[in-house]
């Protein structure tokens, strides 16, 4: 008897401890605090997903910079064989290395996002109160293209300034409206690059 008694005194306790360990939070039981305590906490959640890392202003910054940057470079290739003075072929040129690329880069952007970028048709010549200032109308371009030399270099050199003043102004919305650094910082870059530029444009004009 005393041989059957303790094996079912430690069945007992063992029942005991197993039941305490599995105690419900509203005993207090100390063990199965301990236990959940000795579990390893999970991380905590990212501050932001990979998707809240932008917003709209930042779509709309890319989509709207992409076509307007477009047709700066429309005009400073127009300026290779128009223009008259080597100092407006060389701002146009300035112009086509900086934009070019930026173009690549708002594009990469979109599409990261799962958005569509803006096709090669996508020139709204005749939108400029829809979110885009300092696009050149259809007819503006026309004229351009139409002129050469000294008369050429004063229309580029005036539609040029009215141009980069609309980016700067797109720009400086992005900075304030935006969240997505690296569009934060490009639309920083274009306020001072083409700010600098529009000061040698106007004394090309004098």
């Amino acid at each position: 008897m005393t041989r059957l008694a303790i094996p079912a005194a430690l069945l007992s306790a063992g029942l005991l401890v197993s039941a305490c360990g599995s105690t419900d939070t509203a005993t207090g039981d100390v063990s199965a605090t301990s236990s959940m305590s000795a579990m390893p906490a999970e991380s905590p959640a990212p501050a932001t997903s990979p998707a809240a890392d932008h917003n709209d202003r930042d779509i709309w910054f890319a989509q709207m910079m992409i076509p307007h940057h477009r047709q700066a470079l429309e005009m400073a290739k127009l300026a290779e064989d128009r223009a008259g003075s080597s100092k407006v072929k060389e701002l146009a040129k300035q112009i086509e290395a900086a934009q070019g690329p930026e173009i690549q880069t708002m594009t990469g952007w979109l599409e990261s996002w799962g958005v569509q970028a803006p096709g090669e048709d996508a020139m709204p010549m005749d939108h400029m109160d829809h979110g885009m200032p300092g696009m050149m109308s259809g007819e503006d371009m026309k004229r351009l293209e139409g002129l050469k030399g000294a008369a050429f270099d004063k229309a580029f050199l005036t539609m040029m300034i009215q141009h980069h003043e609309g980016a700067i102004t797109m720009a400086k919305e992005e900075r304030e409206a935006g969240v997505y650094e690296p569009a934060k910082q490009m639309a920083g870059s274009i306020m001072t690059s083409q700010s600098a530029e529009i000061s040698t444009m106007k004394k090309l004009l004098k």
